[in-house]
């Protein structure tokens, strides 16, 4: 080991930053990972984003708290020694979490409870799951700490450590969003994490071989010399506390609406939370040369108070300037291309609030630390004060402030919350100093804050209703309503020919048009009428209701359940959708599940005649655990014999990869499954799959004759709204089936729960417009159904011509 006198402690932060960067890297690849599995067992709502940001958070605040609690009773370990094992738990315990958290959902499955409070109790179990290793996580910095003496050149050195960690983060975001993920699964994905933390672990044990217990960081000739802090520390413990919370508060607020306008793919999200890291990065490196400066809590109270500015800066982007830009992202269907659209757009929108509250890390330390201070207990507290904060404002925005006030409001919050720790740090420096001009200047800036506040606009409502098509559809029709719930934003809007139309989070979900009428309707009917005689039936999401409430106008139906993730979205539906969808949400064979539907299908013990299902496009993250193997394998479990299930496949804004990973999926739980179209002017425009429990053939007499009795007399009208007023009218939209289709399907990707690579597939098709050609293949392979459908000479050879006619 070298001696003191000859070790050269600054030879050896380029490899802490190194080191810290690869805990970063894994750490983020982690964060992606489990997000997914979250969905799998709380459902893609803004929960399992909640749970995840404040497991995250407060486990980094335990372990931030705990360690140098821990190391104080214990016989010293070199830092380096003890940062290396931190590395192996992390690892351990990252692949472990492979075990625990889908554990949730198969303790959970003898369970019947079903909504909010079994969400949060799912939630609150995942949490505790996710403690250990994040723990650990937070533990890391103040272990490495322990090496850097509270010098001001050793509290810079914290700073630059913290930023080169959240470098690795950043890298490790787009790693795991872009490719880990893209090409892999979650098992592999954690494994290379898992093996970034041993690499990570390794070195360091080897470094502390080398090196002393403690680096004397010396501060240099000519650097000024800084008074010890004295005091109350509290004012720098709450402003970095609130510090956090608006961070990890406007991470929620501006992923959601940034959502909206550049689509909520998988890649939407890497890209946003890379950028938000990234001003992480370059603000604590900043910060980290700063605070060597001889007034680190005036630099800290003054970065507070420049977020203001900085935060109103991303409110007025976001409402008033980006969505505007003359750029149409859909001109070009190479997805490479309009990633780089989406970085400059968050980038303008969101880096410079960013790089102020990853400035304040450090101006804090740099705040709170005394000559003599312990390093670890330092950084701990900081940490753990930051953490804190953000853990509050993960829960608190996405749980409650936005439901309530919605993202304007969370947005005029996050202003008043950067101009109080600004106040919080800056007002005992004023009072102290009893300076005129100085209380002047702050009370003048609190003023303006206010000012600030109360000029946020709220987004503009056609980005809500068309998300990234909004200037392609601005102009073309008139918002009539918009909401913000729990998970979804949602409005309705009257198109220039008439119709209405249902949108949820920047996408239109159903409407009046006679094409999407005739789908929702077809979702419905079909299935109804082809099982002999339905009783139950599950619909997975309300939408505008139509699709569930085709069956209240079915005599033999006796029960509807829904499962429906945003309560927000019944009863406006119902009141712009009521006639059409037969006011299903007040029928009183109807109930509404407000829950996952995978959650729900796994818990329940109830089976179902039919099950039919209308998801969001599988393009959007999260919707790919509705179009997986093993959840249509749970719906197969949960038909009554003879059951049936209908599935909505979108052949626009995807491309033939997409298409094939969605029906061979589907096909490779429900063999004999056949393919149905919905056309738009002749052309392809969106599917919908049928498959059977039990594969039996279809009468189209005996269907023809349900249709001729006077019972079945409303059903004949809503069909007939449709332009599909007898059995061969509707059962002309025949389209192909598992056994022809196989050439078409072979090599297709099976979506699974453990890859779910649908939606990696779909995220980089969102931009196409191939649904004619996917179609037209599909059709190349397209023969008469004999042992599909069954009937007498007359019928089926009217169902060929009509068939073979496109259903004329």
């Amino acid at each position: 080991m070298n001696s003191k006198a000859s070790f050269d402690a600054s030879r050896v932060l380029p490899w802490l930053l190194i080191l810290f960067a690869g805990s970063g890297c894994s750490a983020l690849i982690y964060e992606i990972v489990w997000y997914q599995l979250l969905q799998l067992v709380i459902g893609s709502t803004a929960i399992s984003l909640g749970v995840l940001l404040a497991t995250f958070m407060g486990g980094l605040c335990i372990g931030s708290l705990s360690l140098p609690r821990y190391l104080a009773k214990r016989k010293p370990m070199h830092p380096l020694r003890a940062y290396g094992m931190i590395e192996l738990g992390i690892g351990a315990f990252g692949v472990l979490e492979l075990l625990l958290i889908p554990l949730v959902d198969s303790i959970y499955a003898s369970s019947v409870a079903h909504g909010m409070p079994s969400i949060l109790f799912r939630g609150v179990i995942c949490a505790i799951c996710l403690l250990p290793p994040t723990i650990l996580m937070g533990a890391s910095l103040p272990a490495i700490a322990q090496w850097i003496k509270a010098t001001p050149r050793g509290v810079s050195w914290l700073g630059l450590l913290y930023g080169g960690n959240t470098a690795g983060a950043v890298f490790g975001c787009l790693l795991a969003g872009f490719f880990l993920l893209r090409v892999s699964d979650m098992v592999t994905t954690t494994l290379v994490a898992a093996g970034i933390n041993v690499v990570v672990a390794l070195f360091s044990l080897s470094l502390s071989k080398r090196t002393p217990a403690h680096a004397e960081a010396m501060a240099p000739a000519g650097e000024p010399k800084r008074a010890p802090a004295r005091g109350n520390l509290w004012p720098v413990y709450l402003t970095i506390a609130l510090s956090g919370a608006a961070a990890l508060g406007a991470e929620v607020v501006w992923t959601r609406l940034l959502g909206l306008m550049l689509g909520a793919t998988v890649y939407t999200f890497s890209i946003i939370l890379a950028i938000f890291l990234i001003g992480l990065g370059i603000g604590s490196w900043v910060g980290a040369i700063a605070a060597r400066g001889a007034k680190p809590a005036a630099a800290l109270g003054g970065c507070q108070l420049l977020l203001v500015a900085a935060t109103t800066w991303t409110a007025y982007m976001i409402a008033k300037s980006v969505p505007w830009w003359p750029v149409n992202p859909l001109l070009s269907s190479d997805p490479w291309y309009t990633f780089q659209i989406d970085m400059v757009r968050v980038i303008w929108a969101i880096l410079p609030p960013t790089l102020l509250w990853g400035a304040s890390f450090p101006l804090a330390l740099a705040a709170a630390a005394g000559p003599e201070d312990d390093s670890a207990g330092l950084v701990g507290r900081i940490y753990a004060a930051n953490t804190f904060g953000a853990i509050l404002g993960s829960l608190v925005f996405t749980l409650i402030l936005i439901p309530w006030i919605g993202t304007q409001g969370a947005e005029q919050t996050l202003i008043v919350l950067a101009a109080i720790s600004g106040l919080v740090v800056l007002g005992p420096l004023v009072w102290r100093g009893r300076t005129a001009i100085g209380a002047i200047l702050l009370l003048a800036s609190m003023v303006v804050a206010a000012y600030l506040a109360s000029g946020v606009q709220p987004v503009p409502p056609e980005l809500v209703a068309y998300g990234r098509r909004m200037m392609t559809s601005v102009g073309r029709s008139k918002i009539l309503y918009v909401g913000e719930g729990i998970n979804s934003s949602i409005a309705i809007s009257r198109w220039d020919d008439g119709a209405i139309q249902f949108h949820v989070s920047g996408k239109v979900e159903a409407s009046t048009e006679s094409y999407d009428m005739r789908l929702q309707r077809l979702l419905g009917h079909m299935p109804a009428l082809f099982h002999p005689d339905p009783k139950s039936v599950l619909i997975v999401g309300f939408g505008a209701g139509v699709t569930a409430g085709s069956f209240v106008v079915h005599p033999t139906i006796q029960r509807i359940a829904i499962c429906e993730m945003e309560p927000l979205i019944p009863p406006i539906a119902t009141q712009y959708f009521g006639q059409q969808n037969y006011f299903v949400k007040d029928d009183p064979r109807t109930q509404i599940y407000y829950d996952d539907a995978r959650h729900f299908v796994l818990t329940t013990p109830e089976k179902f005649d039919i099950i039919t299902s209308d998801p969001i496009h599988p393009w959007v993250k999260g919707s790919a655990t509705l179009y997986s193997k093993e959840y249509f394998e749970l719906v197969k479990e949960h038909l009554n014999p003879g059951g049936v299930v209908t599935q909505w496949v979108p052949l626009y804004e995807s491309d033939a990869e997409t298409v094939k990973s969605e029906i061979a999926t589907f096909f490779d739980v429900f063999p004999g499954g056949s393919v149905w179209a919905n056309e738009l002017s002749g052309s392809g425009y969106d599917v919908f799959l049928f498959g059977q429990k039990d594969p039996a053939p279809v009468n189209i007499d005996q269907i023809q004759a349900r249709l001729n009795s006077p019972a079945y007399a409303r059903v004949v009208q809503s069909l007939r709204d449709v332009g599909l007023g007898s059995a061969v009218a509707m059962m002309s939209v025949y389209s192909g089936q598992d056994s022809d289709l196989k050439p078409w399907l072979q090599g297709a990707e099976i979506n699974g729960d453990w890859n779910l690579r649908l939606q990696y597939l779909a995220g980089l098709a969102v931009n196409n417009s191939k649904e004619g050609q996917i179609y037209s293949e599909i059709l190349n392979y397209r023969k008469f159904p004999a042992n599909l459908i069954k009937g007498s000479d007359q019928m089926l050879q009217q169902l060929a011509a009509a068939i073979q006619a496109g259903g004329q």
